[in-house]
């Protein structure tokens, strides 16, 4: 349930490292605004996901504080807006992640809610959104439902669906010529979802599916998953689950010695907590895809060193997406000069997004942020050279290639 404080991020003392700052804040001034139309003189914004379960740390307290710094940095420009932050635990349960948010939305008066970190969550909170007409920016939903044929025009996908994670591994790998799939998944709305997706493009892609078998969330013992995956003979083995699921999966990966054995895993959905968790003895060559890593360039070694600091580890792409979709929500509001919905999403449409997570994303008509993907894979152990530096970058995904055509989309908002 709603765990948390009713933050007033209006935030006291100076920023945690101003130089990172400064690079974050410049090149994304924007006027000032005229404010008339602020409800109730403050904007509040609501962080829910999971905060103490399988997906507590890609997500969870972390993606608070990227809410918190990106509060931070709004108010560095707008001092005279007042910005408060609120956060609650969904517990991964669709019916307690919709009663905090109807009540934020009816009773609190949260304007946007970030984050939300669980497929079936988010369609509960994306129709209650709609309803409301209430703004989400939404993390870890994996599900193409959300954008596809339960889309509404306040839910903006920021981070990643299924078909951008699994479009660039599936085509890359079938090239090299590893063209049979076994797929072990999460028996929720994303796992389904995920193998779904998958099997659509390996067929298009010339490979063949050799099964797919799910477990419950928070699953302990994956033997007798892994067997089926061994016995059927496919050339590579797809974990279509996350967080401690994935990292449980791969330590017994590894007891089994499957790799030895001559199967390819591939992780569907992976993060940067995930191979600190296992460790890069298990984690190593095993790929993903990602919409962002803290070691990309300076702008993102930037942000990461100052989430760092404040968190004790480094973001992942969960987190650091909460962060860019707070702080793209607060400066239209700003430019808006109003927390109307329609109005600050109108400026969140027409503004390309301009931070260190997507430089130059735009929102298209199914909700969907569109920005690059990188396929990533896990370094050995002797390769590491700093903390967290975990990923070796693969190749860059052009945002051109990450996303389902837009003409193909089940989207109802798409003009077609």
């Amino acid at each position: 349930m709603e765990r948390n404080t009713t933050r007033k991020t209006a935030l006291r003392g100076p920023l945690l490292q101003a130089t990172a700052a400064v690079a974050v804040v410049t090149a994304m001034s924007l006027p000032t605004a005229t404010l008339a139309e602020i409800s109730g003189g403050v904007v509040r914004v609501g962080v829910i996901n999971d905060q103490s379960g399988p997906l507590a740390d890609l997500s969870g307290p972390g993606s608070v504080v990227a809410a918190e710094l990106a509060i931070e940095d709004f108010k560095a420009m707008h001092p005279e807006i007042e910005v408060d932050l609120v956060s609650a635990d969904h517990q991964n349960k669709p019916d307690i992640g919709a009663q905090i948010v109807r009540k934020w939305f009816d009773v609190d008066g949260v304007d946007m809610v970030a984050d939300v970190s669980n497929s079936a969550v988010g369609l509960a909170v994306n129709a209650l959104a709609k309803e409301a007409n209430k703004i989400v920016g939404f993390a870890v939903i994996g599900t193409t439902e959300l954008s596809g044929a339960q889309c509404a025009k306040t839910g903006l996908a920021w981070l990643h669906d299924n078909y951008n994670l699994v479009s660039g591994p599936v085509r890359e790998y079938v090239g090299q010529g590893l063209d049979t799939w076994f797929f072990i998944a999460a028996d929720y709305a994303f796992g389904h979802n995920m193998v779904a997706e998958s099997e659509t493009i390996l067929a298009a892609a010339g490979g063949t599916s050799a099964g797919s078998v799910f477990h419950p969330l928070g699953n302990s013992d994956y033997a007798s998953f892994l067997l089926q995956a061994q016995s059927s003979g496919a050339k590579v083995v797809a974990f279509g689950n996350a967080g401690s699921q994935l990292v449980t999966a791969m330590k017994q990966w590894n007891e089994f010695g499957m790799t030895e054995a001559g199967q390819k895993p591939v992780a569907e959905l992976m993060f940067l907590t995930d191979v600190h968790s296992m460790g890069l003895k298990t984690a190593q060559g095993l790929s993903t895809v990602t919409a962002w890593y803290w070691d990309l360039n300076d702008e993102t070694r930037a942000f990461g060193e100052r989430f760092m600091a404040r968190h004790g580890r480094a973001p992942t792409a969960p987190q650091a997406s909460v962060y860019s979709s707070v702080f793209h929500y607060l400066k239209s509001v700003a430019a808006a000069g109003s927390d109307d919905t329609d109005a600050a999403l109108a400026k969140m449409i027409e503004t390309p997004v301009d931070d260190f997570f997507a430089p130059g994303g735009t929102i298209r008509a199914d909700g969907k942020l569109v920005h690059d993907f990188y396929l990533v894979q896990a370094k050995k152990p002797d390769e590491m050279t700093k903390d967290w530096a975990y990923y070796d970058v693969v190749k860059t995904i052009p945002a051109a290639e990450a996303y389902l055509p837009l003409e193909n989309s089940a989207c109802p908002l798409v003009q077609k």
